[in-house]
């Protein structure tokens, strides 16, 4: 076996461990805690070394190399009339470097979640699920066509309404699994809609033979589709965004990612930084040739014009009401949408590398974050409101210092976390192709800042404001140790994706990494990288003053004289109203209750009322009624014309006739008896007489 063929097999065999790994819980070991959770952290570590080995032996080869001879592994799986849906594997540049930031990402939350889920009475469960959903991620990367991707899509969708209410006995923990689930799939049906549509205009669904045929793409983007205006390639990009929206949580399907913050922390971080709605964003990522084709024509196709304005509103939209949440996870939720949102409107202005270069940054300062809070919530005793916390850095060093790192890194602080390359990379390319998408991430840059710093200083600075944050303390290694490692990444990911013309770190990173390594190897998934800008200093200075000013404003209100036990948060008095409307979410929700689920609740009792009701219960009673008529017909019948006329009738009339009989015959006088045998002779002679007449 050489290199190529290995390489080919771990690939397929990558999202298998995890699998087993569920099923052996589930079905045999799922009595032995300790056993469920070596056997899950095990099979991770599998997935992991195998993930690693293929990542790093690509990065090897380069860029263009795996581009032009890339890991393909395929078989026949559904025939379809001559043809048949392959099934198989595919690995890119793209698909290495997911492979790379989902494989540690999800390991570290393995190996925390022994800490964090301790003593919890379906413990062995929790490892079960979580490793399908693992499956579904690790599946959904290497997968080789949009079909398998749908279904491995759709497993993280199942994973993600078991562990959001994996606590049921709480009706919030329930309500928010099927407000997830139900919310997530209508942007899947949608996204199903254009997945079969695509099929029927090219016959297969392999992103090898869509994606990288100039050919296809190009009949694609000139043949009309069923919507007028739109070609087929346009209106199958939109119906496939559509799944972004939802598994992303961008407006206006965003109302479920807050409330999944009612399930276990390691979930929130596996949603958040590893599966759910990282896989959404690589969707869009992996279908961008299809998404911009025909953009050369054009200043925009549609569906980057609809990535562009969804991701700029979402991630203002949602920054603003981070800055009113109290609650330390629904903080980082609302973050999360808009930090997802800075890649979508990425996409949008055509910043593909940016996209994918933010995707890989932001899942690990997002899952050290969300691990941070978890190690918060545990060491203050379960306690998650802010505002009844306070002075956990002294008694939480290690959470403090590296949330610290995580918290930096989300606000983009300048040069050493890799927030603000990334970042720095959307920004750039905003302010080179469009001026309002930039303004606009620039003021969410500045919010993300604020809305960060007051996380931090109501959470660890000042006097403890609550008995749980009195009586705080540092959670185990094996929740601290993740931590330490995501932190790492948080710091020092960044620089493989350093511009080369930036002053003096550029020079170092051509010293170190030949250049822009991030740019030239993932770029290489298009074919050609694209043409990196050239430093400017303009939009690096914005992007860089609007997190030292966001993060200043948040110290000088909250850290400078951190708040006391009750007193308000200054942002309460400031804002007035305004504040009432961020906190609770611009009243979305209760939008949606008003006109969606109040009608829909309407109609579903029209529907019972009149007809299930009516139309469905009036028929079968009707049905009923006509039974039961029948019945009392048929007896009638039974008992006055059969029985009583034809069966018991005859009897009685058989019965009659031989009493009369008897009486006119059996009287006892022998006379009579001889007579009548008298009579009976002479009409036998009669009748044999007229018999030999007849007959010669």
């Amino acid at each position: 076996m050489d290199l190529r063929q290995l390489l080919e097999l771990l690939t397929v065999l990558i999202p298998l461990p995890p699998f087993l790994a569920f099923a052996l819980i589930v079905l045999f070991f799922n009595r032995w805690k300790r056993l469920s959770h070596s056997i899950a952290i095990g099979a991770m570590a599998l997935s992991f070394l195998m993930a690693q080995f293929v990542f790093w032996t690509v990065v090897g080869w380069g860029g263009e190399a795996l581009y032009e001879h890339p890991i393909a592994v395929s078989i026949p799986w559904l025939p379809s009339a001559d043809v048949a849906l392959e099934m198989g594997v595919f690995v890119d540049p793209l698909t290495a470097v997911t492979l790379f930031f989902v494989s540690i990402t999800c390991l570290a939350i393995f190996i925390y979640s022994v800490g964090y889920m301790h003593g919890d009475p379906r413990y062995s469960r929790f490892f079960a699920y979580i490793s399908l959903f693992a499956t579904g991620m690790l599946g959904l990367t290497v997968s080789d066509n949009l079909l398998m991707l749908f279904i491995f899509w759709e497993i993280m969708g199942l994973c993600s309404y078991l562990l959001i209410g994996f606590w049921f006995e709480k009706p919030s923990a329930y309500r928010a699994a099927i407000k997830a689930f139900l919310t997530t799939r209508i942007g899947d049906v949608i996204m199903l809609i254009g997945i079969a549509y695509l099929y029927t205009q090219t016959g297969t669904l392999s992103f090898d033979a869509i994606l990288r045929n100039e050919e296809v793409l190009h009949e694609l983007a000139i043949t009309p589709s069923v919507i007028p205006t739109l070609s087929v390639a346009a209106a199958v990009g939109l119906l496939i965004f559509a799944g972004t929206v939802g598994k992303s949580a961008q407006f206006p399907l965003h109302v479920w990612l807050p409330d999944a913050m009612e399930g276990p922390t390691p979930v929130s971080a596996m949603i958040h930084a590893a599966t759910m709605v990282s896989a959404g964003v690589y969707l869009v990522v992996r279908m961008f040739p299809l998404l911009a084709v025909g953009l050369e024509h054009a200043a925009g196709t549609p569906p980057m014009v609809a990535m562009a304005v969804i991701g700029t509103f979402s991630a203002v939209f949602a920054a603003t009401i981070a800055v009113a949440q109290n609650d330390i996870k629904r903080v980082l939720a609302y973050s999360t949408i808009s930090q997802l949102a800075y890649m979508v409107a990425a996409l949008g202005i055509g910043a593909y590398i940016a996209a994918a270069f933010h995707l890989v940054t932001h899942a690990f300062f997002k899952a050290l974050l969300f691990l941070g809070s978890g190690s918060v919530i545990i060491g203050a005793h379960h306690e998650q409101d802010m505002m009844k916390m306070g002075g956990l850095a002294k008694r939480m060093p290690v959470t403090f210092w590296t949330f610290l790192i995580g918290g930096l890194a989300l606000s983009g602080f300048p040069i050493i976390t890799a927030g603000f390359w990334s970042k720095d990379e959307i920004l750039a390319h905003a302010w080179a192709h469009n001026p309002t998408v930039f303004w606009a991430l620039a003021a969410g840059a500045l919010l993300t800042a604020f809305y960060t710093m007051r996380q931090i200083c109501l959470t660890f600075l000042g006097e403890p404001r609550s008995h749980h944050a009195e009586h705080a303390h540092e959670t185990p290694w094996v929740m601290t140790g993740p931590l330490v490692m995501l932190a790492l990444f948080a710091l020092f990911f960044g620089f493989v994706g350093v511009p080369e013309d930036f002053p003096v770190i550029g020079e170092v990173g051509k010293a170190l990494f030949h250049g822009n390594w991030f740019h030239h190897f993932v770029g290489a998934t298009l074919g050609e990288a694209p043409e990196a800008l050239p430093f400017n200093p303009i939009p690096v200075s914005i992007s860089v003053g609007a997190a030292l000013l966001g993060l200043l404003v948040g110290w000088l209100v909250y850290g400078r004289q951190p708040l006391a036990e009750g007193q308000t948060d200054p942002l309460v008095r400031w804002l007035g109203p305004v504040h009432t409307v961020l906190r609770n979410k611009y009243y979305i929700d209760e939008f949606y209750g008003l006109v969606i689920i109040r009608p829909t609740l309407w109609l579903a009792k029209a529907a019972y009322e009149w007809i299930d009701r009516g139309l469905i219960d009036g028929i079968l009673h009707g049905l009923a009624r006509l039974g039961e008529l029948w019945g009392i017909l048929n007896r009638w019948v039974h008992r006055y014309i059969i029985d009583g006329g034809m069966v018991d009738g005859s009897a009685k009339l058989v019965g009659a006739i031989g009493r009369e009989f008897r009486q006119a015959l059996q009287t006892g006088q022998v006379q009579h008896y001889l007579i009548s045998v008298l009579f009976f002779l002479c009409t036998f002679a009669l009748l044999y007489l007229l018999y030999l007449g007849v007959t010669p």
